[in-house]
């Protein structure tokens, strides 16, 4: 029987849990974990089944002198035979939620445009599709 799916926000009790984990694009650095937790503002809730993480949504807040606080959506990613469960939209109202808390005004993303998952994600979550952005990068940024 499959085991229930429960929700945590990720502390230094609980990062153990990721490594070894398939819910990111590559394999956990132990290093690159401890900087993450470590810093204020950046945020990680993941969502576990049958005692391993099955998805996962990141975030940084983000500040500028003139401006409020924003959360910045790094990624949400859910493997995919859990997909369609409502994994990536409770993920993402945890991070809105924790963003909210912590003063930011606005929440924003990137995705690719051909990316129709995601975007169906955040039409569900009442997202407003900002149209005729150009995204830069440097050394490599968005290579996969």
């Amino acid at each position: 029987m499959e085991d229930e799916i429960t929700y945590l926000r990720l502390d230094h009790d609980n990062a153990d849990l990721l490594i070894g984990s398939d819910i990111f694009d590559g394999p956990v650095d132990q290093k690159q974990l401890d900087d993450f937790i470590n810093q204020t503002g950046h945020e990680l809730v993941f969502a576990m089944a049958d005692g391993k993480p099955i998805g996962m949504a990141s975030s940084v807040i983000m500040l500028h002198p003139d401006k409020q606080p924003m959360l910045f959506v790094n990624e949400v990613g859910v493997n995919d035979d859990m997909r369609l469960k409502g994994i990536g939209t409770k993920l993402s109202n945890m991070l809105f939620e924790i963003g909210r808390k912590m003063g930011c005004k606005g929440i924003w993303l990137a995705t690719e445009v051909d990316n129709a998952e995601a975007r169906a994600l955040y039409q569900k979550l009442a997202a407003r599709e900002t149209k005729d952005i150009v995204v830069y990068d440097w050394d490599g940024a968005m290579d996969e």
